[in-house]
């Protein structure tokens, strides 16, 4: 049997190299290609076509949940596990509508996290236990991880505005931003004003508070 081939992505060198490490000791896996931000990821998915892909929530340039759905549109045939630091709902909810076919949280064990590669690359959806039991609390709470559950999320946002959000969460200018979307400056604006608007928050400082607090960047 052949051993299933991974991608991993997250901006961590060190957090790659110990995932790689505890993978690669066992002979059903191999890891054919690493990722350091979203948007790469989404270029190596394409290029090496792995099984499943490992996916950190919180990446530069493009976060892992679009990047996820970027991914499983692009490569059909290529599974995706988030990981993540955060065990609530809502983040379970936004990786499962992005397409995500797992959930794992970071301070998994080596046999979860093969267990989870070995189901999604079945075909089947592996969540960690913890996020399960946030899953079955959550539907016995009528929420049934509604999208407006709890605090407004990222879920409110539209995929070029949470896009638009992330970058200027991380410092670049309305031209930087620009040049990596391929819009106008002037789009650029028009989803700058949507966002204050929409999240009601006009300053530059609270939105990257907000995007902290919904996962799209770490507050490292």
């Amino acid at each position: 049997m052949s051993a299933i081939r991974v991608l991993l992505a997250d901006d961590h060198k060190v957090l790659r190299e110990g995932i790689r490490a505890l993978l690669t000791a066992d002979a059903g896996f191999e890891v054919v290609g690493e990722a350091a931000d979203g948007r790469e990821a989404l270029r190596r998915a394409r290029e090496l076509t792995p099984q499943v892909a490992l996916l950190d929530i919180a990446m530069p340039e493009l976060n892992g949940l679009d990047a996820a759905a970027r991914i499983v549109s692009a490569v059909p045939g290529c599974a995706v596990i988030m990981l993540s630091m955060h065990a609530g709902e809502s983040y379970v909810l936004e990786s499962l509508k992005a397409g995500a076919a797992g959930y794992l949280l970071k301070n998994c064990s080596a046999d979860e996290l093969r267990s989870a590669v070995r189901a999604v690359a079945r075909g089947e959806r592996y969540l960690s236990p913890e996020i399960s039991k946030h899953v079955i609390e959550a539907a016995l709470r009528g929420h049934s991880l509604r999208a407006d559950a709890g605090a407004p999320e990222a879920a409110v946002l539209t995929p070029r505005q949470r896009e638009t959000l992330q970058l200027i969460a991380e410092g670049r200018s309305t031209r930087e931003i620009a040049e990596k979307l391929h819009l106008s400056e002037k789009t650029v604006e028009m989803h700058r004003a949507q966002l204050k608007e929409r999240l009601d928050i006009y300053d530059t400082a609270g939105l990257v508070r907000y995007a902290v607090r919904i996962g799209l960047i770490s507050a490292d």
